[in-house]
């Protein structure tokens, strides 16, 4: 399940939850929290993923994103391979013969100056203030809707307070940009991404115009994500997977290009810090719910998963650590 990546779409929907009225620093309506909590909840359990209508970032930053993400993208290929990291899968990853269509770069801490500044001194050696703030804009809001998504999700689950500060505090961030060109030749494959489930713990998806994710359901059909005007898609990653002990569900996904236009999207990562060990709360481990996986360090994790690119690997997380 989740490698036939020819498999038709079904008309099904995924659920889309409005945040616009919802405080996310500071909740002072607690019937809006938790009904809204409630609806993350049934949304996570069933399909791993929601849309997110998010009025507090604006369709003027997500049209300059957009446009951000042209301009870095038009760079020639030996600037984009400027962007260089120790971690697996971190820096750029450039089209191949299993991926044409398929590039990316990544920016680190993109929700912090010190982040942006030196992915974009790295690109442009003679700055791009502009740039920068854009990216450090988008990201500072989707990092505030990410804190209160699984804030909800902490608080669903029933677990001690000391949990929720281990959860929110063991994590950074990674804005990854894509592009996906659109196919040269009818012969030319138009997957642009293929079948896979995130590794990180939550990811929040940006796309423009143009449509191409589709999410598995549990039943193995696949679903052709239309993001809806103000939306952004919210992921379920391994790691919050492995860290709920299963309850969540971590959806297979990929990339489809159907029509004749490229594809951008820019996805906000919030990922396990170097160091922190991925391990089930002991209150979400008893004899209806034995322990699924080992105690793992994601970036050895990463390690091992950077050895398994182009492979059908149905669930390496499993393979590697689990019971």
């Amino acid at each position: 399940m989740g490698f036939d990546d020819h498999q038709e779409t079904t008309s099904v929907r995924i659920p889309t939850i409005d945040f616009s009225d919802v405080d996310l620093k500071a909740p002072t309506d607690a019937s809006r929290w938790n009904m809204v909590r409630l609806q993350v909840w049934e949304a996570v359990q069933e399909y791993g993923c929601f849309q997110a209508t998010y009025g507090d970032l604006p369709q003027q930053l997500r049209q300059a994103m957009d446009a951000a993400m042209e301009e870095v993208f038009s760079l020639p290929v030996e600037a984009k391979r400027r962007n260089v990291s120790d971690k697996p899968l971190h820096g750029y990853i450039g089209s191949s013969p299993v991926m044409p269509l398929y590039e990316s770069l990544g920016i680190d801490d993109p929700e912090t100056d010190h982040g942006v500044q030196s992915f974009t001194n790295v690109m442009w050696p003679s700055g791009h203030a502009k740039f920068s703030e854009i990216v450090l804009s988008f990201s500072k809001k989707l990092s505030e809707l990410d804190q209160a998504i699984r804030r909800m999700l902490v608080e669903s689950l029933g677990v001690e307070k000391k949990y929720m500060e281990e959860q929110l505090n063991s994590t950074c961030y990674q804005l990854r940009l894509t592009h996906y060109r659109e196919p040269q030749t009818v012969q030319e494959k138009k997957v642009g991404l293929k079948a896979h489930v995130d590794q990180n713990t939550l990811t929040i998806l940006h796309q423009n115009h143009v449509d191409g994710l589709d999410v598995q359901t549990r039943d193995g059909e696949w679903i052709s994500v239309k993001f809806a005007p103000q939306c952004f898609l919210v992921l379920v990653g391994e790691s919050l997977n492995a860290w709920t002990n299963g309850r969540l569900q971590c959806p297979y996904h990929r990339v489809m290009i159907r029509g004749h236009k490229a594809r951008l999207s820019a996805g906000l990562f919030a990922i396990p810090k170097q160091g922190y060990v991925v391990k089930a709360p002991k209150e979400l481990v008893d004899e209806e719910h034995p322990m699924l996986f080992k105690p793992y360090d994601y970036i050895d994790y990463l390690k091992l998963r950077s050895k398994e690119i182009g492979k059908s690997v149905e669930s390496p997380l499993k393979a590697y650590f689990g019971v």
